[in-house]
């Protein structure tokens, strides 16, 4: 079953003060207005005995209630602000433009403002994700066998020095170390979510993350250091077969990832990487709820570690666990995407209810 929500009284003390971390993982449905919000909703506080708090939208839909117009909680919490919409798809009609605080400006936004947004929900500036997005053109130039200096035009970088550099701190090593022949070998994923990074063999998938993990580069650094030769560039058979299951997942068409994966780790590790695993879609579970599901009930922060642990996103899906409180707790691709991933599940185990049906 889902996770039991807080009490009432805690639900409603987070409404006030737009507690974010429960934010996706409860709805506040109010009975004088008929309409369900996030507790992050701006408009004007309810009373108390008119909420009635849900797990899911789904409930609150069944329920009677309209969703808001201000909070649009049927949209991801990034996307609900609109000037975050605006400009994602403004990056959407020119990837390849060199975008600066100037554009931003021309636009007619405050570049404070901008800031503040992005870095709250996306954990980089409108600038970085503009960058990282032209990295994706200069990646997949080299996935295809083209040379660096055309890779770095199609980045639209003028200075070779400044593409190294940047492709370096983004996945911590240069484009030069990237060959096509290695056993191991990267390719670039684009999702609805934010683009990620595979690195697989010809026969497993090692690693899964978003392009905007902080800990990627240390990732790549550990496989590299593992393998002899090093990675190389360029999408073998389980990358591929990832990329058409994340399409599947994300589309909301499947939400069953049937990719074989390297997990490699302790046994105690791959134990909680296999309970993970067995957490059915549309559910969460507590670090608390796993180490008693795997006999280790006083395990809790060595569950949480092997939790963190875990480098491939979604597959061993580590977003499916919460805080004993109910709450959000941290999450390697953002709290964003750790919210928008279970609002997705919860469609896809509805829909599948509903296929059965």
């Amino acid at each position: 079953m889902l996770f039991d929500l807080p009490d009432h009284a805690t639900l409603y003390a987070a409404l006030l003060a737009r507690d974010d971390r429960f934010d996706g993982q409860a709805f506040v449905c109010v009975s004088s207005t008929g309409i369900f919000c996030r507790l992050t909703c701006p408009a004007r506080k309810p009373k108390p005995e008119n909420c009635t708090f849900f797990a899911t939208i789904g409930d609150c839909i069944e329920a009677g209630f309209r969703p808001c117009k201000r909070c649009h909680p049927l949209q991801a919490a990034a996307l609900a602000d609109p000037t975050i919409a605006a400009l994602l798809h403004a990056l959407d009609e020119r990837p390849d433009l060199r975008w600066s605080e100037g554009h931003i400006e021309q636009l007619g936004y405050d570049l404070s403002t901008v800031r503040r947004s992005f870095k709250r929900q996306f954990g980089m500036t409108f600038l970085e994700m503009a960058r990282q997005r032209r990295l994706r053109e200069g990646f997949e130039t080299l996935a295809t066998g083209g040379k660096i200096i055309t890779a770095q035009h199609d980045a639209s970088f003028e200075s070779s020095s400044a593409f190294r550099a940047a492709f370096a701190r983004l996945l911590g090593c240069s484009p030069a170390d990237l060959r096509a022949d290695r056993l191991l070998r990267a390719t670039w994923i684009p999702t609805s979510l934010g683009d990620m990074i595979a690195v697989s063999s010809r026969s497993h998938l090692h690693l899964l993350e978003f392009v905007d993990r902080k800990g990627l580069p240390a990732e790549l650094a550990r496989l590299q250091a593992a393998s002899k030769e090093g990675i190389g560039i360029g999408a073998l058979p389980p990358a591929e077969q990832a990329a058409e299951e994340l399409a599947d997942y994300f589309a909301g068409r499947s939400s069953r990832f049937l990719t074989p994966l390297a997990m490699a780790g302790s046994a105690f590790t791959r134990q909680v990487w296999a309970a993970l695993r067995e957490i059915p879609v549309g559910e969460t579970r507590s670090y608390s709820d796993i180490a008693r599901q795997i006999g280790r009930p006083a395990a809790t922060r060595a569950v949480a570690r092997a939790n963190g642990a875990n480098q491939i996103a979604l597959m061993i899906p580590c977003h499916r666990v919460i805080g004993a409180d109910g709450s959000l707790t941290g999450y390697g691709g953002g709290l964003w995407r750790k919210q928008r991933l279970i609002e997705i599940e919860r469609h896809l185990k509805t829909s599948q209810k509903e296929t059965i049906k």
